[in-house]
Formats: structure tokens, sequence, C-alpha cells
């Protein structure tokens, strides 16, 4: 029998915890529920992807250790009030008077869906779809109105004084003499208020607030009339919909308590949770879609696969990472190099531990890249200044047995070409500067001229005859590597030596060193 207690998966790790936490038993609504949240005022983002693709890790390791029923939510928060208008969108003058309203009750600029909150709701599901993930799309707005949180909305009304002193010690002086969990929405313009409330009425499920001229007005918290502010909207919602898995980021991690307890007061349990780190900029900056740093899911898929992608979300996520340009590669080789062990394993617990197994929902490609590397074809496409694939393909016909391998792994090793090629027209090619070697480079060049005239033509070989050059001229391996990367290739990082000369030719390489050194 598999031992649950030693798989090396944080995902595995999580659904165990889940697991526990219901006692191996099917709530009573007959599924187990994982949930995760979408603030619908901008487009799905990088962070979007994240978060549900975490979630959907964790929900592939549960549905793995047990046969309970499983539902994935994607909520979005699409009756928030819009607070600032987005710089994106067209007649963006037009909408400040929209401030405050609910995101369902502001003409979609784009003149595509109903609202803003609707074409907004309809680019996740988009996004969604387009990334194959299995959810269902929940609307807070049509929650609030169809009743379906109207029995939770009436708990919260019946604990309010309860929720407040749970909340009160986290606002300021002057937010603590007018808060209230309940936001109503003003009959006359439709806003979202924030009010101080005067009075609540349990029998008649009413409250009674201050307008913003200082009149009384009651209204009903049923039916839409009101909304949760964010905090004990969360927490409600986790009662309401009896969620049992929800991840999240670190800045809303530093509420989780809050949400603990106001779900306690409500009379569920609090879901099984996880925080994630938020990712960095290249300067170590928290990336912002307001400041534009760090790059998007568009970005990432010019220059790799989404599976890259997916492993640089299953990869520490309670570490801070950088998430900029400059990962792409290395994480893309991470998976090749993942991908290929888990081909040739089987061992079952090995496996499960192995990323590959959470990163792919459908079929797990078996391809047989041999020593192909992406880092590898960025240095090919870079020696050889080109984006013609015909050219490239020449190179990698003689580097490994072309006719042997199968349509799959040609159409793979061809995408990487497409992505390699791609990377390099926009980070590598502007940045070439090739060093002019000094005397004792040239020196070494030479060296290596001679020696590659009379070594075998392997990986190999070539590999240990650039090393013995070092060794034997008492120069540090790395600055050896380093000398040739700038001198040949123009960059100061490149693929490990032998496996290039091999795939470029030696032939190739020689006239390249001739031409250096002459």
């Amino acid at each position: 029998m598999l031992d649950l207690n030693n798989i090396n998966s944080w995902a595995f790790k999580e659904a165990n915890l889940l697991l526990k936490k219901i006692n191996n038993q099917p709530p009573k609504k007959g599924y187990v529920l994982f949930e995760t949240g979408y603030g619908p005022s901008g487009l799905p983002h990088i962070g979007t992807f994240g978060e549900i693709v975490r979630t959907s890790m964790v929900r592939k390791a549960f549905q793995y250790i047990s046969d309970i029923p499983t539902k994935l939510f994607c909520m979005s928060d699409d009756m928030d009030g819009l607070r600032k208008v987005p710089d994106n969108i067209p007649n963006k003058e037009n909408y400040y008077q929209y401030i405050d309203l609910p995101l369902t009750n502001i003409p979609d600029p784009f003149r595509k869906n109903q609202s803003y909150g609707d074409y907004m709701n309809s680019k996740l599901i988009e996004f969604l779809d387009h990334f194959n993930f299995d959810y269902e799309f929940i609307s807070a707005t049509k929650c609030y109105k169809s009743g379906k949180f109207n029995d939770y909305l009436t708990k919260v009304l019946e604990k309010y004084d309860n929720i407040i002193d749970i909340l009160i010690p986290t606002l300021g002086k002057e937010r603590r003499e007018s808060y209230s969990p309940f936001l109503p929405i003003c009959e006359k313009t439709g806003k979202v208020l924030q009010a101080k409330v005067i009075n609540k009425n349990i029998e008649s499920k009413t409250i009674t607030y201050l307008d913003n001229t200082g009149h009384k007005v009651e209204t009903s918290i049923l039916n839409g009339k009101c909304k949760l502010q964010w905090k004990p909207d969360f927490a409600m919602r986790w009662a309401a919909l009896d969620v049992d898995y929800e991840i999240y980021g670190k800045d809303i991690q530093a509420n989780a308590e809050i949400y603990d307890k106001i779900c306690t007061v409500l009379g569920k349990s609090p879901p099984q949770q996880m925080s994630y780190e938020l990712f960095l900029d290249e300067n170590g900056q928290k990336i912002s879609k307001s400041k534009g740093n760090g790059l998007s899911i568009d970005d990432w898929l010019k220059y790799a696969n989404q599976e890259s992608l997916n492993l640089f979300m299953y990869q520490s996520p309670k570490k801070a990472k950088k998430l900029y340009f400059s990962i792409i590669p290395k994480t893309f080789d991470e998976y090749l190099n993942h991908l290929s062990k888990f081909n040739q394993l089987t061992d079952e617990k090995e496996k499960i531990s192995n990323p590959i197994f959470y990163i792919h929902t459908d079929k797990i490609p078996n391809i047989n890249l041999d020593k192909i590397t992406f880092s590898l074809l960025l240095n090919l496409v870079n020696a050889c200044n080109t984006d013609n694939k015909d050219v490239l393909w020449g190179y990698i016909k003689d580097f490994i047995d072309h006719d042997n391998i199968n349509k799959e792994t040609h159409e793979y090793i061809d995408s990487m070409l497409g992505y390699a090629i791609n990377y390099f027209q926009d980070f590598i090619k502007p940045k070439k500067k090739y060093k002019i070697p000094n005397e004792q480079e040239i020196k070494l060049l030479k060296l290596l001229l001679e020696n590659l005239k009379t070594v075998n033509n392997t990986a190999e070989d070539i590999q240990n005859t650039v090393y013995k050059i070092s060794k034997d001229n008492n120069i540090p391996l790395k600055e050896w590597f380093q000398s040739l990367y700038e001198i040949l290739l123009g960059t100061k990082e490149g693929p490990r030596i032998g496996t290039f000369i091999k795939l470029y030719g030696v032939k190739k390489i020689e006239k390249l060193i001739y031409e250096k050194i002459c």
C-alpha cells in the first residue's frame, strides 16, 4: 500500500490534509468543494492563472487518494462597487459617474455584454476554457440577487454583534464608529454605500442606515438589496457554499484568522486553506497590475509552452519568486527534465512526487528529445543568427537520429524552435556583444582548434577535451566556459559546450574559432 505521508509534493500533502479534515467522509452536500475567487474589475492575469492551476493541482492529488466527488467553483466578485476607472477602456472619461456602482450595473464599455461585470466574466470564462480547467463559474451578483446567500445573510444579521467584535480590533478609530458588515445598495443611485447602520431588525431582516444626506433609510438585507464588506463576505461565502478548500495569496492570508472566526460564528467549519507568496519582478519588487511590471500569460506563452508555466506555478508556492523573462528558458528546461524522468519511472510513489503528475491534466507526452534542451536550441539559433527553421533543422538532423524519431517528437522539437526563435529575437539578439579575445584566450582557442581536429565526434569526448584545456592551463573552468560563450556566441551564458559543438558541427566551430583568432 502506498505510504501517503512520504510523497514529496506540496499538492499531495495539501490533499492529504484535506482528506483528514473531512475524516475521509463525503460532506453532506455530496462532494468536496474547492474554490477560487476573481475580482472582475480587470482582465484575468497570471496571478489568476496561478491560483486556479495550483488549486487544480491539489484537486488532482485529492482525486488520486479519494473517490469522493469534487467540484471547483470559480467565484466572481462582480457585485463589488467600481473603485477606480480602468485606464484601458474606451471612453474612460464617461465612466467616472459609475464609481461605487456594482460592476454588473455598469454599461459594458466594449459593447459586447450587458454590463462591465458581465464582459469581464465572459473574459474569465474564455480564459478558463482556453486552459481546459474543469470548473463551475459562480457569479456573486446572481448568488445575492437569487437569494442563494439569504440564509447566511440572515445569520450575519443574527450574529451582527459577534462579527463586529471580531472586526473592530482590525479597524481604525474613525472606521470603528461607522463600520457595518452590510453595505446597502442605494435605491436611488444603485451605488454600494459605505453607510452607518443605526438599527437592525432580525425579525423583518432589515437594517436602517443614514444616507449621504443624513436621512434614515430602511432596507432589506436579502435578494441583492445589500452586500457584505469584503472580509465578512469572504467568510460568509465559505459558510453558504460549504467550501472545503481554498488557496489565496499572502496579501489575503493576513486576514485568515478573521475569516475563520466569522465562518465559525456562522455555524460552519472553515475550509482547509493554503497561502502562497506573491510574485516579484526582476528588481525584487511585488508585481502589480497597475504598475505593469512583471509579465503576462501571453508573454510567457510566446517564449515557452503552458506546461512550463504550470511548472513555475507548481514550484515552491510558499516562496517569493521572480517572475520575469529571464527565468523562462531555465523553467522550460526544468520541465523537459522532469518529463524525461517521469516517462522512465515505474514506481508509483516516484511518479506522484514528480511535478509532471500535477502539471498535465490529459495525456502526458511520451517524447524522446535525447540531449536536446531549450537552452541548446536557443544557442543554436544564436550561433546561426537565423529564424529559418529549415536551416536549424539541418543541424538538428545531424545531431539526432532523425529517421527514428516519431511524429510527436518532431512536432515538439519544431514548437521548441519557434519559442527559441521568438526568445532570441526579443532578448538575446538586441544584447549580443562579442568579446575580442586577449592573448591568453587566443592561445587557448588555438589549442581547442587543434584538439577538435582529432577528437572523436561525440558530445562527451568534445566536453572532455574542453575540460582538459582548462585543467592543463590552470584556467578556472567557469572562466574558460564564459570566455567561450562571450567570444563565440556573444552571450555570458550558454549550453553544455560539448553538446553544443556536436549540434552546431565541429567543422563549423573550427571555422568560427578561426575567424575569431585571425
